[in-house]
């Protein structure tokens, strides 16, 4: 995919910045980030500011839970996207009023830590909201990403979004699938902290995608252990892993891998696991509607498989809206 960062993309589209964790790492990503939205037709409505940053958060928490209930009842705004994860959103959440967000129809947009925001909105009030891009790390970057930029706006102005693996899969013995479930998951290490929680979606017969950064494949397992005996994976078709990457093997893993852990999870959960979903703290990464309506399919022995989602809502669907409200 070829993207100009100065192509009109999203022309007089209005873009809310807010800080629901992190604080900026760099202000000049803030201000890249910001640029760019703007050459790409964008109004933008920034919340955040970098001289009221909270040790490592964006604000303090009531100012983070500010920022996103304004950002939700701005009229004119339609996307509200996210500064960058890392952690803060865990603390807020008894503080958010989801109604209000699911309510606002808005894009709420991000990814990483944002899992707990997508997650808790999906558990509260069923609201479809986008495992997707941010603005300093994406938007901001000093490399940006025309895969990453060009595949959210092609999400999030079409009714439907198709992701085909490729050959990205990790052996070739897939099996037959042809599967129909909500889209849903995000971060690996934030889906096993709201197990059990008010905040984690009960959702039965899902298609789950995963991703982590860091996390030696030992955690990997443990967390995904955490979900499996916690019931949730169980009531899931099929798991779509994207990146795990980051961490370190020691000499005493002897032998102990991704592969030899993921052979293992395969043998002990029953279920589908497939690689190579490009999602996660990578550069080229894919846009997914968490909520969605969705469907996968894959020809066993083929390194590769389609997952095709729908029923989310676009940016063309709220011009929609806009034009016939009373």
């Amino acid at each position: 995919m070829k993207l100009a960062t100065d192509t009109i993309v999203a022309p007089d589209t209005g873009v809310a910045i807010i800080a629901p964790s992190g604080a900026a790492l760099n202000p000049d990503a803030v201000v890249r980030g910001i640029a760019l939205l703007q050459a790409q037709g964008c109004r933008v409505h920034n919340y955040y500011d970098h001289q009221q940053r909270y040790q490592r958060f964006g604000a303090d928490d009531a100012a983070r839970v500010a920022q996103l209930h304004a950002a939700a009842v701005n009229p004119d705004v339609q996307v509200v996207m996210a500064v960058r994860g890392s952690y803060g959103m865990s603390r807020i959440l008894d503080a958010i009023d989801y109604d209000l967000l699911a309510a606002s129809g808005k894009l709420f947009v991000g990814f990483s830590d944002i899992t707990a925001l997508h997650l808790a909105l999906l558990a509260r009030t069923g609201a479809v909201s986008f495992a997707g891009p941010m603005l300093c790390g994406d938007f901001g970057a000093e490399q940006i990403s025309a895969s990453t930029i060009g595949g959210f706006w092609e999400c999030v102005t079409q009714a439907e979004t198709v992701i085909d693996s490729g050959d990205a899969g990790d052996d070739a013995s897939s099996p037959e699938l042809a599967l129909e479930g909500v889209l849903w998951g995000g971060n690996l290490t934030l889906m096993a902290h709201l197990a059990g929680t008010p905040y984690m979606p009960d959702i039965d017969g899902g298609i789950l995608f995963l991703e982590d950064i860091g996390e030696h494949p030992y955690r990997i397992e443990r967390m995904l252990l955490q979900l499996h005996y916690a019931g949730v994976l169980k009531k899931q078709q099929a798991i779509l892993l994207g990146d795990f990457s980051g961490y370190r093997l020691a000499p005493h893993d002897n032998g102990y891998d991704f592969d030899k852990m993921l052979a293992y999870l395969r043998a002990e959960l029953k279920l589908p696991i497939l690689t190579g979903l490009p999602f996660g703290h990578i550069p080229d990464r894919a846009t997914l509607a968490v909520g969605a309506t969705a469907r996968l399919t894959s020809t066993a022995g083929s390194r590769s498989w389609s997952l095709s989602f729908a029923a989310y809502p676009s940016l063309a669907k709220l011009a929609i809206a806009d034009v016939f409200q009373p």
